[in-house]
C-alpha cells in the first residue's frame, strides 16, 4: 500500500487530512511542530513526525505521494524529492515557473506533480472546465460568438463587520497580494493593472437571493484561456479571474491601500499584527466563501448561452468553510493519483469530465449551496 506523506497541518490542511486517515489510507503526518499536528489529528493517528526534508526523503518509497501544505517555497524542494524517489506530489498552490520546469523530469520518472487542486485555484478550475465543455456541446456553440468568462472567489465574514473582512490566519499574505499587478481581458483588450484598487468593479452574483460584491482581477488571467480549452480563433470579450469582497470593502480599506503602497517589510508586519488583533475570527464564528464562475456567449450583442456556477459556503459544526474547501479537494487529488487517474507530468486541477463531475459532487457536500445557473 502506497503511503501518503502529508506535510503541514495549518488551518487550511486539516479537514482533507482527517478525511484520508478516516478513509483508511496509509498516512504519515509531518509538521514543523509535532504538538500542533497532534492537536489536529492526534485523536485519529499517532503517525506524526517533526518535518525535516531529509527525514521525509529517507521515508519516501516509490509509488508514495508527497503532499505539501507548507508555505510555497517548500513545494519545489519536496517535488524534487518525490521525483528522485519515484513518488508523486500534490499541492494546492499555483504552478510556479520552477514547478513547471520539472515537467520532463516528472514524465521521465513516471510520476504526477499535481497542483492547483484547492479552492482557488482548484474548484474554480473544475467549474471552468465544466462550463467550456457544456458550451462546446451546446447548439449555441459558434467560433464567431463573443465570449465573456468571469471567475471570482473570496473568503468573507459570514457576519459582516465594519472592516468588511476578517482574517483566519496571518494577514501578511493578503497585504502582499495587494501589491501584485494583474493582467486580464476587458472589452476585447488586454488590461494591465499595477494595483487591485485601480481596477475595482461590481459583480452581481446570481445567489439566492442575488447579492452584489466588489471585485478586482488578480494575478495573470490570460494563460488560463489555454488551460480552460479556449481556442486561438475565439473572440474573447472579457476574461477575468479575480477576487471578491463585500460591498464597502474598498472604502473601509482605503487607508490600508495607502500604507501598503509604501510600507517596508517591517511596517507591513506591524500592520498585519494590528489588523489580526482587530479583525480576527472569534472562536466558533463562521467564515463564508463565495465562488462564481461564469461563461457567456453573445451573437450580435445578444446572449445565446450563459451559465454560471455559484457556490456559497460557510463555517458550521465542521469548522471553517475555507479549510474544508481547500483541503478536501487536495485529498481527492491524492486519491486520483493513487488510482492512476492523473497522467505523469506537471498538471493543475483535472479537465477529465468524470473527475470534474465526481469532485464537484463532493464539493456539493462541503458547501451549503452549489448549483449551475442558466442565465441565458
Amino acid at each position: 500500500m502506497s503511503m501518503i506523506h502529508w506535510c503541514g497541518t495549518g488551518l487550511s490542511a486539516v479537514p482533507g487530512l482527517r478525511r484520508l486517515i478516516e478513509n483508511g489510507h496509509d498516512v504519515m503526518v509531518w509538521n514543523r511542530t509535532e504538538t500542533k499536528a497532534r492537536e489536529a489529528v492526534g485523536d485519529l493517528t499517532n503517525r506524526i513526525l517533526a518535518f525535516a526534508p531529509e527525514a521525509v526523503e529517507a521515508a519516501v518509497q516509490p509509488g508514495d505521494v508527497v503532499v505539501s501544505m507548507l508555505p510555497a517555497d517548500w513545494h519545489v524542494p519536496l517535488a524534487k524529492i518525490a521525483i528522485a524517489k519515484g513518488a508523486h506530489f500534490v499541492s494546492s498552490s499555483y504552478i510556479s515557473p520552477e514547478m513547471r520546469a520539472l515537467e520532463d523530469a516528472a514524465k521521465a520518472a513516471g510520476v504526477a506533480l499535481v497542483n492547483e487542486v484547492g479552492l482557488d485555484p482548484g474548484i474554480d478550475h473544475l467549474m471552468a472546465h465544466d462550463l467550456v465543455r457544456a458550451y462546446r456541446e451546446s447548439d449555441a456553440f459558434d467560433p464567431e460568438n463573443a465570449l465573456s468568462f468571469l471567475s471570482y472567489c473570496g473568503g468573507v465574514p459570514k457576519i459582516a463587520n465594519a472592516f468588511r473582512y476578517k482574517f483566519s490566519w496571518a494577514p501578511v499574505g493578503v497585504l502582499k497580494a495587494l501589491r501584485s499587478p494583474s493582467r486580464s481581458i476587458k472589452q476585447f483588450s488586454e488590461l494591465n493593472v499595477s494595483r487591485p484598487w485601480d481596477a475595482l468593479g461590481r459583480y452581481d452574483a446570481p445567489l439566492d437571493p442575488p447579492e452584489t460584491f466588489e471585485v478586482y482581477p488578480n494575478r495573470d488571467s490570460i494563460p488560463f484561456m489555454e488551460e480552460y480549452g479556449f481556442e486561438d480563433g475565439w473572440k474573447v470579450k472579457d476574461f477575468v479571474r479575480g477576487t471578491l469582497r463585500l460591498n464597502g470593502w474598498a472604502e473601509a480599506w482605503k487607508d490600508i491601500f495607502a500604507t501598503v503602497e509604501t510600507a517596508d517589510d517591517a511596517a507591513l508586519s506591524k500592520l498585519a499584527d494590528d489588523l489580526l488583533a482587530e479583525n480576527a475570527y472569534d472562536e466558533g464564528e463562521p467564515d463564508r466563501v463565495v465562488l462564481c464562475v461564469s461563461l457567456k456567449a453573445e451573437k450580435d450583442g445578444e446572449a445565446v448561452w450563459h451559465k454560471t456556477w455559484v457556490m456559497d459556503a460557510w463555517g458550521d459544526e465542521r469548522g471553517l468553510a475555507m479549510g474544508r474547501l481547500v483541503s478536501v479537494p487536495v485529498s481527492l487529488a491524492i486519491e486520483a493519483v493513487l488510482n492512476r487517474e492523473i497522467a505523469p507530468g506537471v498538471s493543475a486541477a483535472p479537465s477529465d469530465p468524470k473527475l470534474v463531475t465526481r469532485w464537484l459532487d463532493e464539493v456539493q457536500v462541503l458547501a451549503q449551496r452549489l448549483m449551475r445557473v442558466d442565465l441565458a
